[in-house]
């Protein structure tokens, strides 16, 4: 079955708020095997929403509508797929009965352009609105399934997973299932090189690579009766992906380097402190958020000043003298610094120019050392990073911990 979305309103247009219902909705068809061919935007003009609507019927067999059910004028949605299916519109009372409620409740006049909200187009279903007013509607209609849900996703999701996803389940055989592999190390156009053969040939499972701040991840998606057939296909395609390019490889699906970082903390039973400047402690915030992890973060100190990097760190003045903050020198000495002062088994640092201001031609903007320590070793990578500020702090922080995860990872080899 083909599916589409249509996302309707002039905000999502004008940028003023993030489409993330179709994302939300692609993801939740993808799951029971229905393929979203096309994502559509449209604004609150009824002219355009029926030729949009129409376009989808003549080539979709699942069209999921979102927004436009409200009780303004400019609500739209159900009346254009009404009058486009040559329907009229009727009350539903039981939608009637609980929008009235739902005003009684918390005190609010119920104001009669709300009645609008229980209109549904004849022989729909209307679906309940736990959240909100604006009830759903389900439509099945010469063969064409037409849903329209609410805007807001914390009214839209709990409609999708407890009412339109179960009925689309059993209208569909299969199931689309996909598994994400990460690599970090190799770039996206040599990996692709390395996996062209595949990538070329590729049918069910589809290959499809991403590049995202300096990691490159593969989306292995495949279509069967279940998910356990789904993984038999994917399983060949992702071991002979792993025997070409295993070495890159750091995670699965929704890993995240920081959680990969504590699991290995946790494995080898190491503590951490990190030493941060350009990143403001961003990579401290990173690891905070996942939960146990006090038992191996000792501690995270935002060493902006050169002052602080010699009161707290002990980085001495004349390496800061002579080769200045941003420098393979002075990382060192704060990741040694930082290791020494906690008491930790690790020491990390990170030091650079994040921009727009301050770059040299000899120090440009998105230069960043970052520094490691342990008992054994004291070292530090140099990068250059691209981007704005924001992309520059993500990027360094995402690169000390891949730092950190390779070097815990030595030790088990």
């Amino acid at each position: 079955m083909k599916a589409e979305i249509i996302a309707v309103g002039t905000e999502l247009l004008l940028g003023q708020i993030a489409n993330t219902n179709a994302q939300i909705i692609s993801n939740a068809l993808q799951e029971i095997g229905i393929d979203v061919y096309f994502h559509t935007c449209v604004g609150d003009n009824q002219e355009r929403l029926q030729s949009v609507l129409e376009t989808g019927l003549r080539r979709s067999d699942i069209i999921v509508l979102t927004g436009g059910l409200g009780p303004t004028k400019d609500d739209l949605t159900k009346e254009t797929v009404a009058a486009c299916l040559n329907l009229s519109l009727k009350l539903d009372k039981y939608s009637l009965d609980k929008i009235k409620s739902y005003f009684a409740k918390r005190g609010r006049p119920f104001t009669e352009n709300n009645y609008k909200q229980a209109l549904v187009p004849e022989g729909a279903i209307a679906i309940e609105n736990k959240k909100g007013t604006a009830p759903g509607i389900l439509l099945n209609k010469d063969g064409k399934i037409i849903i329209m849900l609410p805007g807001p996703p914390r009214e839209m999701e709990p409609m999708l997973r407890d009412e339109v996803i179960p009925y689309l389940s059993k209208m569909n055989s299969s199931t689309i299932f996909s598994k994400v592999l990460k690599f970090y190390g190799i770039g996206e156009s040599a990996l692709e090189e390395k996996l062209e053969d595949l990538i070329s040939k590729q049918t069910n499972p589809t290959i499809a690579p991403l590049a995202k701040m300096g990691e490159v991840t593969i989306r292995l998606t495949a279509k069967a009766e279940n998910r356990m057939a789904a993984e038999k296909i994917i399983k060949p395609v992702e071991d002979e992906i792993i025997k070409r390019v295993g070495k890159f490889l750091y995670g699965y699906d929704d890993d995240s380097v920081e959680d990969i970082v504590a699991r290995l903390l946790a494995k080898f039973n190491k503590t951490i402190a990190i030493a941060e400047s350009c990143t403001g402690g961003l990579m401290a915030h990173k690891l905070t958020n996942i939960p146990g992890i006090s038992r191996f973060f000792e501690r995270g100190v935002v060493s902006y000043s050169n002052r602080s990097k010699e009161d707290l760190l002990n980085v001495n003045p004349d390496t800061l003298e002579k080769f200045g903050a941003v420098s393979e020198e002075t990382a060192k000495e704060m990741a040694q610094g930082i290791r020494i002062s906690s008491g930790t088994d690790i020491g990390v640092s990170i030091t650079g120019i994040a921009g727009p201001d301050g770059g040299t031609p000899t120090k440009p903007v998105g230069l960043v050392y970052i520094g490691y320590s342990d008992s054994n070793i004291c070292c530090a990578e140099k990068h250059i990073f691209i981007g704005e500020r924001a992309d520059i702090k993500e990027q360094s922080v995402n690169s000390a911990f891949h730092l950190v995860r390779k070097k815990i990872q030595d030790l088990g080899d």
